[in-house]
C-alpha cells in the first residue's frame, strides 16, 4: 500500500512539472501559470498550443493547474504548484505568464483581500511576490508578458465574488508594468462579450477551447507587435 501511494504521488508530481527544459532546448518562448494557461491540455488546446500554432514555433509550457505564489508544501511546490518554481533558465526571448487568482480564491475567498493583494503586488506596483519574480525574469534578459484573467461579464459564476479583487489586481499589475522596462501587462478583461458563455468550460471558471484560443491570439498579437531580438 505504501509503495502504491508513493508511486501515485510520484506520478502526480511528474504530471505537475510541466514540460522539461533541457540543454538542447531551442524554443525562445517560456510559458508559466495556473489553470487559465493549462486548461484543455488533454485535447492539446492550451494557450501554449494556440501560440505554437499561430507562430509556427515551439513554446515550452510549464503551467500547472492550481499554481499559486504562496504555497507551502515543498515537493509539489517544487514541481510547479508554487508558481515561481516553474521557471527554468533557457534561451528565452519571451516569458509569458499569469497568476495570483488562486492566491485570492484560496487565500481570502476573494473577499477582504487587501492583505493577499499586498503580498502579491503593492498598490504602487513596486513590492510583492509578483514584482520580485518580474525582476528575476528580466535579469535573464527575456521580455515578460504578464497576462490578466479572462472575465465572464453578464453571467453567473462560482467566482463572481472575485471580480473586484481581480480588477484591483489588474490595476496593480498595469502599474507594475509601467515601472519596469521589458515587462508588459496584457489584460484579458475585454475578451469575452457580455453574456457569452462560450469562452468558458461548463464550470464557468476555466477557459473553453474557444477561450484558450482567444487568450493565445491576444498574446501572439502582442509578441508580433514587438521587434524580434
Amino acid at each position: 500500500m505504501i509503495r502504491t501511494i508513493a508511486a501515485l504521488m510520484t506520478c502526480l508530481l511528474l504530471a505537475a512539472c510541466g514540460e522539461q527544459v533541457t540543454p538542447n532546448t531551442k524554443s525562445r518562448i517560456l510559458l508559466l501559470g495556473d489553470s487559465m494557461m493549462a486548461a484543455n491540455a488533454p485535447t492539446n488546446n492550451t494557450v501554449a498550443n494556440g501560440i505554437e500554432a499561430a507562430l509556427g514555433e515551439e513554446v515550452i509550457d510549464r503551467s500547472v493547474i492550481g499554481a499559486r505564489y504562496f504555497y507551502s508544501l515543498p515537493l509539489s511546490g517544487a514541481a510547479g504548484l508554487k508558481l515561481d518554481a516553474q521557471y527554468r533558465p533557457g534561451p528565452w526571448d519571451w516569458v509569458v505568464l499569469n497568476g495570483g487568482g488562486n492566491d485570492l480564491l484560496f487565500g481570502c475567498a476573494c473577499t477582504f483581500c487587501d492583505g493577499v493583494l499586498n503580498r502579491l503586488v503593492s498598490p504602487d506596483g513596486r513590492k510583492g511576490a509578483i514584482p520580485a519574480l518580474m525582476a528575476r525574469l528580466r535579469a535573464s534578459g527575456a521580455r515578460v508578458v504578464y497576462v490578466g484573467y479572462l472575465r465572464n461579464p453578464g453571467t453567473l459564476t462560482p467566482v463572481k465574488a472575485c471580480g473586484p479583487a481581480g480588477n484591483e489586481l489588474d490595476r496593480r499589475l498595469a502599474k507594475m508594468a509601467t515601472l519596469n522596462s521589458g515587462v508588459d501587462f496584457l489584460p484579458m478583461s475585454g475578451v469575452v462579450p457580455n453574456g457569452d458563455w462560450s469562452y468558458h468550460q461548463i464550470d464557468r471558471i476555466h477557459p473553453s477551447v474557444k477561450g484558450s484560443t482567444a487568450i493565445a491570439a491576444r498574446i501572439v498579437a502582442h509578441i508580433k507587435s514587438k521587434p524580434r531580438r
